[in-house]
């Protein structure tokens, strides 16, 4: 086995520079997607919330609306 040329060894190391950068670049952007998807359920599990009490508020209504109707 030759041993690597200067030329060789430059460019290998030009090319694990870059493989470092993008990995940095990956792990950046990952955490940011765990940073939206964690903010992204916070606001779903509190649309469920609102969503739940406008049922209940909704519900209240109409039973007091047949309330009403049946009184009349």
């Amino acid at each position: 086995m030759a041993p690597m040329d200067e030329p060789d060894i430059n460019t290998l190391s030009e090319r694990i520079k870059q493989l470092i950068a993008l990995c940095d670049q990956l792990q950046q952007q990952n955490r940011h997607l765990v940073a939206q998807e964690r903010n992204w359920r916070e606001e779903r599990m509190q649309l469920i919330e609102k969503n739940d009490l406008a049922r209940q508020k909704v519900e209240a209504m109409i039973l007091r609306l047949k309330a009403l109707e049946h009184d009349s």
